[in-house]
């Protein structure tokens, strides 16, 4: 077994004491996670769109604007879609339980 302590001066007690795991603070309202949820679960279906609707070659010549027109459509449809696909509840349920076993931090 190979011991990776100490490789290129750095070891595992060093980077924990420079890097400490972040605390989650319990707040009355969960609804700025759920957000920020909502939001990270936008960002990943933004994804899937650009790369599911990337049309290279099109029938009809490309007005100008269009590519921005584009980018728009896909962010409100990525917005709206947010909530319903899974990852966003996923999430929330993993920070929450996170949160649980970390236990009460206090108000920041």
């Amino acid at each position: 077994m190979v011991d990776f302590n100490g490789i290129g001066g750095y070891s595992k007690e060093l980077l924990d004491a420079i890097k400490p795991t972040p605390e989650i603070i319990k707040t009355d309202d969960d609804s700025r996670l759920r957000e920020q949820t909502d939001a990270f679960e936008a960002l990943i279906i933004k994804n899937m769109l650009d790369t599911a609707l990337k049309m290279d070659e099109s029938l009809f010549p490309k007005a100008p604007g269009h590519d921005i027109y584009e980018s728009m459509y896909r962010d409100t449809l990525a917005d709206s879609l947010s909530g319903g696909f899974g990852f966003s509840d996923l999430l929330y349920d993993y920070l929450k339980d996170l949160q649980g076993k970390q236990g009460f931090k206090g108000e920041m």
